[in-house]
């Protein structure tokens, strides 16, 4: 493994839940199976098999996996947050370095720039000091595609006083001069030029490849447009080298702009891992091979994408496909009071979109367990909703749900689904052998034993 920041550190804390904790990282024995070098890929030699490293050091491989992911593209006090590393830094250097009159400027359009305003306001800096800068967005994109969730973050930062420019493009630092430290940024706006003083700017706006990571990739001649081009097995021109996550995108002969950074980065790495164990372990069975017309697909990945909290204290939960949302949808609770709890359902009335803005913690495993659910297994949810049965689907805590979000479900589902031919009384044993088989992690159902 070779990390600018080598393994990952303690990951535990509640804003950074989305990532693997030090609880999942210690139950797989990763750090007595691999080598950790910390650095950055500064070459490719595709003839002799070896990458070069930040320090000149030469790294052999028989098999080269490129996850660089994309990075925001930088003064001492300029910074843009790329993994949780940059995060601790920058918070560590404003609670040290931060004087009480100061501007804070935080600049782009994505989710990312109201977590970072949340973070700010939570350190004790004042509203008033925080001024957001929101570039003209791009059509068709928006970061709330919630118009409830995006009327109430802006609530919540007119309260905090948060100072917010919408349309404006960073034109230049400090006038042009020495950039560091940074003092000033200009803006240009549809009317008159905007000047903002700060004592830190926090660049969010556009995220893009690693430059030693593109150099290193063009200069090896692997095919690269705009991003490193892939097929559906995350293989590249190479056959000793794959590509996985937002660094990829697929090839045009599939004629779609879909990328890994359109998917979630932990089943990728699950599939690409399967994919890849045939070739490391002699005793599994060869794996299928790809049907010719199969290679032209692009693959279909299911778990979903999650997001964060808020300015205003809300934590913010959002599940989804990337595809258009249909229009209306289930929806209890108000952002004003903090319960706000929405549901889309696709054409076969399964859970295809689901968002939350809560005051309260929210059981965000539980919640990601819903996603593709048919609305029949939750308590036909959609007939009693309409007879006004359901008031609030914070209900989904209640103890009914805990055979849904058991980790041996999955497994459940697949055995059910085999048993297409078989009897109602089949899928009942079935179902029963499953409640009697985790009765010590499910006793609030009943069973024959119990009876």
């Amino acid at each position: 493994l070779i990390s600018t920041h080598g393994f990952p550190s303690d990951c535990n804390h509640e804003d950074v839940g989305f990532l693997s904790t030090s609880r999942d990282l210690a139950q797989m024995p990763l750090r007595s199976c691999i080598s950790v070098m910390t650095g950055k890929m500064v070459g490719i030699n595709r003839t002799s098999k070896y990458i070069l490293v930040s320090g000149g050091k030469k790294v052999q491989y028989d098999h080269l996996i490129l996850c660089t992911g994309l990075q925001y593209q930088v003064p001492s006090n300029l910074f843009t947050l790329n993994d949780l590393h940059d995060c601790v830094a920058a918070r560590r250097w404003l609670c040290a370095n931060f004087v009480e009159l100061e501007n804070a400027i935080v600049y782009g359009n994505s989710i990312d720039v109201y977590t970072t305003v949340e973070t700010l306001l939570s350190l004790g800096i004042r509203g008033s000091r925080i001024h957001l800068v929101l570039p003209p967005p791009k059509p068709g994109m928006f970061c709330f595609t919630d118009p409830a969730i995006d009327k109430a973050v802006a609530r919540a930062m007119g309260s905090a006083e948060v100072q917010i420019h919408h349309d404006c493009v960073l034109a230049q630092m400090n006038n042009g001069e020495h950039p560091d430290p940074l003092t000033s940024v200009s803006f240009n706006t549809g009317a008159e030029p905007l000047h903002l003083q700060c004592g830190v700017f926090i660049n969010l706006s556009n995220k893009g490849v690693d430059y030693d990571a593109f150099k290193s990739i063009n200069k090896s001649f692997l095919v690269f447009d705009s991003r490193l081009v892939i097929n559906s097995n995350f293989g590249t021109n190479d056959p000793s080298i794959y590509g996985a996550g937002p660094l990829t995108k697929f090839s045009r002969r599939y004629y779609t702009e879909w990328s890994h950074a359109d998917f979630n980065s932990k089943e990728l790495g699950q599939e690409l891992a399967a994919m890849l164990l045939h070739q490391f372990d002699p005793t599994l069975e060869p794996a299928d091979e790809t049907p010719p017309e199969m290679d032209y697909l692009v693959p279909t990945y299911k778990q979903a994408k999650i997001q964060g909290k808020l300015p205003g204290g809300y934590n913010y939960l959002h599940v989804t496909k990337p595809a258009a949302l249909q229009d209306g949808g289930i929806v209890t609770g108000r952002v004003e009071t903090g319960d706000y709890f929405c549901l889309h359902l696709d054409q076969y009335e399964r859970v295809e979109t689901l968002t939350c803005l809560s005051l309260k913690p929210l059981p965000v495993s539980n919640y990601l367990c819903l996603y593709g659910k048919h609305e029949q297994l939750l308590c036909q949810l959609l007939r009693r909703y309409h007879e006004g049965l359901i008031h609030d689907l914070y209900f989904f805590r209640e103890s009914w749900c805990m055979a849904i979000f058991h980790d041996r479900f999955s497994d459940f589902e697949k055995e059910v689904r085999q048993i297409t031919s078989n009897t109602l009384e089949a899928l009942r044993s079935s179902a029963v052998k499953y409640l009697i088989y985790n009765q010590n992690l499910l006793p609030m159902f009943a069973h024959p034993g119990k009876l």
